[in-house]
Protein backbone atom coordinates (compact mmCIF):
# COMPACT_ATOMS: atom_id res chain seq x y z
CA UNK A 1 0.00 0.00 0.00
CA UNK A 2 2.78 2.71 0.97
CA UNK A 3 2.63 2.91 4.63
CA UNK A 4 0.49 5.52 6.44
CA UNK A 5 2.40 7.00 8.52
CA UNK A 6 4.50 10.08 8.71
CA UNK A 7 8.48 10.14 7.51
CA UNK A 8 11.17 8.78 10.13
CA UNK A 9 13.05 11.90 11.70
CA UNK A 10 16.69 10.77 11.84
CA UNK A 11 20.35 12.15 11.53
CA UNK A 12 21.40 11.15 7.53
CA UNK A 13 24.44 13.32 7.55
CA UNK A 14 26.33 10.08 7.72
CA UNK A 15 24.61 8.32 4.79
CA UNK A 16 24.80 11.78 2.94
CA UNK A 17 28.66 11.46 2.74
CA UNK A 18 28.32 7.19 2.09
CA UNK A 19 26.31 8.54 -1.21
CA UNK A 20 28.59 10.68 -2.49
CA UNK A 21 31.12 8.33 -2.41
CA UNK A 22 29.23 5.05 -3.49
CA UNK A 23 26.93 5.65 -6.00
CA UNK A 24 26.34 9.54 -7.50
CA UNK A 25 28.69 8.66 -10.57
CA UNK A 26 25.98 5.83 -11.31
CA UNK A 27 23.25 8.85 -11.31
CA UNK A 28 25.54 11.18 -12.90
CA UNK A 29 25.75 8.81 -15.53
CA UNK A 30 21.98 8.38 -15.96
CA UNK A 31 21.74 12.22 -15.82
CA UNK A 32 24.14 12.49 -18.76
CA UNK A 33 22.51 9.77 -20.97
CA UNK A 34 18.57 9.51 -19.54
CA UNK A 35 17.34 12.58 -18.14
CA UNK A 36 13.31 13.43 -17.78
CA UNK A 37 12.11 12.42 -21.38
CA UNK A 38 14.49 10.47 -22.78
CA UNK A 39 13.97 6.49 -22.95
CA UNK A 40 15.55 4.51 -19.69
CA UNK A 41 18.95 2.17 -20.17
CA UNK A 42 17.78 -1.58 -20.71
CA UNK A 43 20.02 -2.42 -17.85
CA UNK A 44 19.83 -0.92 -14.78
CA UNK A 45 22.23 2.09 -13.65
CA UNK A 46 20.80 2.82 -10.52
CA UNK A 47 21.96 -0.31 -9.07
CA UNK A 48 23.82 -3.35 -9.62
CA UNK A 49 20.53 -5.47 -8.81
CA UNK A 50 18.98 -6.61 -12.26
CA UNK A 51 15.12 -5.44 -13.04
CA UNK A 52 12.14 -7.25 -12.80
CA UNK A 53 9.46 -7.97 -15.36
CA UNK A 54 6.10 -7.63 -14.37
CA UNK A 55 3.67 -10.17 -15.00
CA UNK A 56 7.03 -11.54 -17.73
CA UNK A 57 7.04 -8.43 -20.03
CA UNK A 58 6.95 -5.44 -18.00
CA UNK A 59 11.00 -4.58 -16.47
CA UNK A 60 11.03 -2.17 -13.75
CA UNK A 61 14.19 -1.47 -11.28
CA UNK A 62 13.94 -3.15 -8.32
CA UNK A 63 13.96 -0.34 -6.13
CA UNK A 64 11.32 1.96 -6.52
CA UNK A 65 9.83 4.95 -5.20
CA UNK A 66 6.47 5.09 -3.38
CA UNK A 67 4.48 9.30 -3.89
CA UNK A 68 2.79 8.61 -0.34
CA UNK A 69 4.68 11.31 1.48
CA UNK A 70 5.06 14.24 -1.53
CA UNK A 71 1.34 15.30 -0.23
CA UNK A 72 0.23 17.39 3.09
CA UNK A 73 0.39 15.89 6.99
CA UNK A 74 -1.05 13.09 7.45
CA UNK A 75 -1.58 12.15 3.65
CA UNK A 76 -3.94 15.01 3.31
CA UNK A 77 -4.43 17.53 0.94
CA UNK A 78 -1.36 19.55 -0.82
CA UNK A 79 2.28 19.42 0.35
CA UNK A 80 3.57 22.40 2.15
CA UNK A 81 6.13 23.24 -0.29
CA UNK A 82 5.21 22.02 -3.52
CA UNK A 83 8.28 23.13 -5.42
CA UNK A 84 10.08 20.86 -3.40
CA UNK A 85 7.57 17.59 -3.78
CA UNK A 86 7.92 18.49 -7.50
CA UNK A 87 11.62 18.15 -7.22
CA UNK A 88 11.99 14.88 -5.65
CA UNK A 89 9.88 13.32 -8.23
CA UNK A 90 12.10 14.61 -10.76
CA UNK A 91 15.32 13.52 -8.84
CA UNK A 92 13.80 10.25 -8.73
CA UNK A 93 13.71 9.75 -12.30
CA UNK A 94 17.06 10.84 -12.77
CA UNK A 95 18.42 8.58 -10.70
CA UNK A 96 17.07 5.78 -12.50
CA UNK A 97 14.01 5.00 -10.69
CA UNK A 98 11.36 3.74 -13.28
CA UNK A 99 8.67 2.69 -10.76
CA UNK A 100 6.72 5.23 -9.35
CA UNK A 101 3.91 3.63 -6.89
CA UNK A 102 1.14 6.01 -5.93
CA UNK A 103 -2.52 5.87 -5.18
CA UNK A 104 -5.91 7.64 -5.59
CA UNK A 105 -6.31 7.95 -1.68
CA UNK A 106 -3.06 9.62 -1.44
CA UNK A 107 -4.04 13.25 -0.48
CA UNK A 108 -6.71 12.13 -2.10
CA UNK A 109 -5.31 12.73 -5.54
CA UNK A 110 -2.94 15.37 -4.66
CA UNK A 111 0.09 12.76 -5.21
CA UNK A 112 -1.40 11.46 -8.79
CA UNK A 113 -1.53 14.86 -9.91
CA UNK A 114 2.08 16.21 -8.83
CA UNK A 115 3.23 12.82 -10.72
CA UNK A 116 2.00 14.02 -13.61
CA UNK A 117 2.68 17.93 -13.05
CA UNK A 118 6.67 16.71 -12.50
CA UNK A 119 6.63 14.43 -15.14
CA UNK A 120 4.63 14.19 -18.07
CA UNK A 121 5.29 14.12 -20.48
CA UNK A 122 7.05 10.58 -19.47
CA UNK A 123 9.87 9.00 -20.40
CA UNK A 124 9.78 5.82 -22.16
CA UNK A 125 10.08 2.70 -19.65
CA UNK A 126 8.72 4.97 -16.65
CA UNK A 127 6.03 2.37 -14.80
CA UNK A 128 3.76 4.22 -12.69
CA UNK A 129 1.60 2.11 -9.92
CA UNK A 130 -1.49 3.41 -8.24
CA UNK A 131 -4.13 1.68 -6.81
CA UNK A 132 -7.28 2.25 -6.04
CA UNK A 133 -10.55 1.12 -3.22
CA UNK A 134 -9.73 2.79 -0.41
CA UNK A 135 -11.18 6.40 0.34
CA UNK A 136 -10.63 9.32 2.64
CA UNK A 137 -13.28 10.23 4.97
CA UNK A 138 -11.06 12.52 6.57
CA UNK A 139 -7.33 12.92 7.82
CA UNK A 140 -6.38 10.07 9.13
CA UNK A 141 -9.18 7.97 8.03
CA UNK A 142 -8.86 4.87 5.12
CA UNK A 143 -11.97 3.34 4.40
CA UNK A 144 -12.15 0.69 1.62
CA UNK A 145 -15.02 0.60 -0.97
CA UNK A 146 -14.72 -2.28 -3.55
CA UNK A 147 -17.93 -1.71 -5.05
CA UNK A 148 -17.17 -2.30 -9.09
CA UNK A 149 -18.92 1.04 -9.86
CA UNK A 150 -16.89 2.86 -7.66
CA UNK A 151 -13.70 1.19 -9.26
CA UNK A 152 -14.49 1.39 -12.49
CA UNK A 153 -14.85 5.30 -11.68
CA UNK A 154 -11.37 5.00 -9.92
CA UNK A 155 -9.46 4.14 -12.76
CA UNK A 156 -11.13 6.94 -14.94
CA UNK A 157 -10.31 9.30 -12.38
CA UNK A 158 -7.13 7.87 -11.88
CA UNK A 159 -6.31 8.02 -15.69
CA UNK A 160 -7.01 11.94 -16.45
CA UNK A 161 -5.36 12.80 -13.32
CA UNK A 162 -1.72 11.26 -14.35
CA UNK A 163 -2.26 11.88 -18.17
CA UNK A 164 -2.61 8.58 -19.29
CA UNK A 165 -4.40 6.89 -21.77
CA UNK A 166 -3.11 3.23 -20.19
CA UNK A 167 -2.23 2.33 -16.71
CA UNK A 168 0.74 0.21 -16.19
CA UNK A 169 0.18 -1.88 -13.05
CA UNK A 170 -3.67 -0.89 -11.29
CA UNK A 171 -3.81 -2.15 -7.90
CA UNK A 172 -6.74 -3.14 -5.29
CA UNK A 173 -5.72 -1.03 -2.22
CA UNK A 174 -7.98 -3.49 -0.55
CA UNK A 175 -10.02 -6.01 -0.41
CA UNK A 176 -13.34 -4.68 0.78
CA UNK A 177 -14.87 -7.29 3.36
CA UNK A 178 -18.42 -5.89 2.38
CA UNK A 179 -17.74 -7.12 -1.28
CA UNK A 180 -17.20 -10.54 -3.00
CA UNK A 181 -13.63 -10.27 -4.24
CA UNK A 182 -14.51 -11.88 -7.50
CA UNK A 183 -17.13 -8.19 -7.88
CA UNK A 184 -13.86 -5.86 -6.90
CA UNK A 185 -11.48 -8.10 -9.58
CA UNK A 186 -14.34 -8.27 -11.85
CA UNK A 187 -14.45 -4.47 -12.60
CA UNK A 188 -10.69 -4.30 -12.83
CA UNK A 189 -10.44 -7.12 -15.55
CA UNK A 190 -13.55 -5.43 -17.48
CA UNK A 191 -11.03 -1.92 -16.94
CA UNK A 192 -8.40 -4.50 -18.59
CA UNK A 193 -10.02 -5.86 -20.92
CA UNK A 194 -10.66 -2.43 -22.60
CA UNK A 195 -6.96 -1.66 -23.01
CA UNK A 196 -7.14 1.15 -19.56
CA UNK A 197 -4.98 -1.23 -17.80
CA UNK A 198 -1.55 -3.27 -18.66
CA UNK A 199 -1.88 -5.40 -15.50
CA UNK A 200 -3.32 -6.01 -12.49
CA UNK A 201 -2.17 -6.12 -8.57
CA UNK A 202 -3.52 -6.55 -4.89
CA UNK A 203 -2.39 -5.47 -1.65
CA UNK A 204 -2.49 -6.60 2.14
CA UNK A 205 -3.21 -10.73 1.17
CA UNK A 206 -2.42 -14.10 1.62
CA UNK A 207 -1.51 -16.94 -0.49
CA UNK A 208 -5.23 -18.13 -0.81
CA UNK A 209 -6.97 -14.66 -1.22
CA UNK A 210 -3.92 -14.32 -4.26
CA UNK A 211 -4.81 -17.66 -5.40
CA UNK A 212 -8.56 -16.56 -5.35
CA UNK A 213 -8.17 -13.21 -6.91
CA UNK A 214 -6.32 -14.84 -10.01
CA UNK A 215 -9.20 -16.98 -10.89
CA UNK A 216 -10.75 -13.62 -12.35
CA UNK A 217 -7.82 -12.01 -13.39
CA UNK A 218 -4.10 -12.44 -13.86
CA UNK A 219 -1.97 -10.91 -10.77
CA UNK A 220 1.53 -9.58 -10.63
CA UNK A 221 2.44 -7.95 -8.34
CA UNK A 222 1.01 -7.95 -4.08
CA UNK A 223 1.61 -4.77 -1.94
CA UNK A 224 2.03 -6.25 1.91
CA UNK A 225 3.83 -4.57 4.86
CA UNK A 226 7.57 -6.28 4.96
CA UNK A 227 11.07 -4.85 6.26
CA UNK A 228 13.87 -6.84 8.28
CA UNK A 229 12.34 -6.22 11.41
CA UNK A 230 8.11 -7.21 10.11
CA UNK A 231 8.12 -10.10 8.62
CA UNK A 232 4.16 -10.94 9.42
CA UNK A 233 3.84 -11.59 6.11
CA UNK A 234 6.41 -13.88 5.14
CA UNK A 235 3.77 -17.01 3.87
CA UNK A 236 3.06 -14.25 1.36
CA UNK A 237 6.85 -13.50 -0.37
CA UNK A 238 6.82 -17.28 -0.51
CA UNK A 239 4.09 -17.50 -2.36
CA UNK A 240 4.89 -14.51 -4.55
CA UNK A 241 8.65 -16.09 -5.48
CA UNK A 242 7.61 -19.27 -5.95
CA UNK A 243 5.01 -17.87 -8.75
CA UNK A 244 7.33 -15.36 -9.87
CA UNK A 245 4.34 -12.49 -8.56
CA UNK A 246 6.74 -8.82 -8.08
CA UNK A 247 6.36 -8.32 -4.03
CA UNK A 248 6.57 -4.63 -3.56
CA UNK A 249 7.37 -4.14 0.32
CA UNK A 250 5.75 -1.02 2.30
CA UNK A 251 6.96 0.42 5.21
CA UNK A 252 10.55 -1.34 3.83
CA UNK A 253 12.15 0.65 6.62
CA UNK A 254 9.78 1.03 9.69
CA UNK A 255 7.69 3.78 8.87
CA UNK A 256 7.27 7.01 10.51
CA UNK A 257 8.48 5.47 13.77
CA UNK A 258 11.87 3.88 11.74
CA UNK A 259 13.12 0.66 12.80
CA UNK A 260 13.42 -0.33 16.51
CA UNK A 261 17.08 -0.18 17.42
CA UNK A 262 18.98 -3.57 16.69
CA UNK A 263 22.50 -4.27 17.62
CA UNK A 264 22.84 -5.93 14.15
CA UNK A 265 21.53 -3.56 12.29
CA UNK A 266 24.00 -1.05 13.94
CA UNK A 267 26.82 -3.46 13.82
CA UNK A 268 26.30 -3.85 9.81
CA UNK A 269 25.58 -0.51 9.10
CA UNK A 270 28.92 0.64 11.30
CA UNK A 271 31.24 -2.12 9.08
CA UNK A 272 30.28 -0.44 5.85
CA UNK A 273 29.68 3.23 7.10
CA UNK A 274 26.23 3.70 6.42
CA UNK A 275 22.99 3.93 7.94
CA UNK A 276 20.49 1.21 9.38
CA UNK A 277 17.60 1.96 6.86
CA UNK A 278 20.18 1.80 3.87
CA UNK A 279 21.21 -1.77 5.48
CA UNK A 280 17.75 -2.55 5.29
CA UNK A 281 16.98 -1.65 2.02
CA UNK A 282 20.17 -3.66 0.75
CA UNK A 283 18.80 -6.49 3.03
CA UNK A 284 15.12 -6.79 1.19
CA UNK A 285 17.21 -6.83 -2.35
CA UNK A 286 19.07 -9.33 -1.71
CA UNK A 287 15.89 -11.26 0.29
CA UNK A 288 14.09 -12.19 -2.89
CA UNK A 289 14.75 -11.64 -6.73
CA UNK A 290 10.91 -11.23 -6.43
CA UNK A 291 11.32 -8.04 -3.71
CA UNK A 292 10.37 -4.79 -4.99
CA UNK A 293 10.88 -2.01 -2.23
CA UNK A 294 9.18 1.28 -2.86
CA UNK A 295 10.92 3.39 0.13
CA UNK A 296 8.88 7.23 0.00
CA UNK A 297 10.35 10.67 1.23
CA UNK A 298 9.17 14.15 0.77
CA UNK A 299 13.20 15.03 1.03
CA UNK A 300 15.89 15.10 -1.87
CA UNK A 301 19.09 13.67 0.19
CA UNK A 302 16.86 11.26 1.77
CA UNK A 303 15.81 9.77 -1.35
CA UNK A 304 19.40 10.00 -2.92
CA UNK A 305 20.39 7.65 0.21
CA UNK A 306 17.86 5.21 -0.44
CA UNK A 307 18.58 4.63 -3.69
CA UNK A 308 22.40 4.40 -2.66
CA UNK A 309 21.38 1.17 -0.73
CA UNK A 310 20.79 -0.53 -4.08
CA UNK A 311 24.82 -0.76 -4.51
CA UNK A 312 25.21 -1.69 -0.60
CA UNK A 313 25.96 -5.50 -0.64
CA UNK A 314 25.87 -7.09 2.30
CA UNK A 315 28.09 -10.55 3.03
CA UNK A 316 26.76 -13.91 3.79
CA UNK A 317 27.08 -13.97 6.95
CA UNK A 318 25.88 -10.12 7.25
CA UNK A 319 22.75 -11.25 5.93
CA UNK A 320 22.42 -14.58 8.11
CA UNK A 321 23.02 -12.13 10.71
CA UNK A 322 19.64 -9.97 9.66
CA UNK A 323 17.67 -12.52 8.48
CA UNK A 324 17.68 -14.27 11.98
CA UNK A 325 15.26 -11.13 13.03
CA UNK A 326 18.36 -8.78 13.57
Amino acid sequence: MSDLSTEPNHDRSLTRRTFLGMSLAGGAALLAGNPVGATFASTMTMAENAAFKLGGSLPVNRLGFGAMRITGDGVWGWPADRPNALKVLRRAVELGVNLIDTADAYGPDTSELLIAEALHPYPTGLVIATKGGLTRPGPGSWKPNGQPDYLKKCVEDSLKRLKLERIELYQLHRIDPKVPMEDSLGAIKEMQDAGKIRHVGLSEVSPEQIAQARKVVPIVSVQNRYNVLDREWEKTLAYCEKEQIGFMPWSPIGGGGGLKSSDTLQAVAKAHQTSVYQVALAWLLQRSSVMLPIPGTSSVAHLEENVAAAKLKLTPEEWKSLDRKS
